[in-house]
């Protein structure tokens, strides 16, 4: 369940944020999912920016998997910005634990422990760091 949206949208420029934060609930995958394609379209609906229908789903999955990820090994509140950069989708997640992840090495034969190879997969830019309390997830994303 969402606890508050912080920002709503904002623009400054060729730059548009929006942000929310979730307090670990059950729906917080597919919520993150929806509030990800609501920023999205407004882009292109409010602002006019082109963005596609596969631009829509990646950022979709990449959400999904990183919240996801927050829901299994960080239980708890996370939040959610979204950020367009005029050629560039920032997605930054935060979670409590400061445990930082990390990719496995590819392996066909294994089930699950995929989503953060499929998220390096999808972006341009990935970067994790450690905050005082817990962890930041950075990703980029060209649109």
């Amino acid at each position: 369940m969402a606890l508050d949206s912080r920002s709503g949208l904002t623009s400054s420029g060729r730059s548009m944020a929006a942000g929310v934060a979730y307090d670990g609930g059950p729906g917080m995958i597919a919520e993150a999912r929806r509030f990800v394609t609501d920023f999205l379209e407004s882009l292109q609906s409010t602002h006019g920016v082109p963005v596609s229908s596969r631009m829509i789903g990646t950022g979709q999955l990449v959400v999904s998997e990183l919240v996801t990820n927050v829901c299994k090994y960080a239980p708890g509140p996370c939040l959610l910005d979204v950020e367009f950069l005029g050629d560039v989708v920032e997605i930054t997640v935060w979670d409590a634990d400061s445990t930082l992840p990390f990719a496995r090495a590819a392996e066909p034969g294994r089930i699950g422990q995929h989503g953060l190879e499929i998220v390096l997969a999808l972006c341009e830019g990935f970067d994790v760091r450690r905050e005082p309390v817990g962890k930041r997830i950075k990703v980029r994303l060209a649109v």
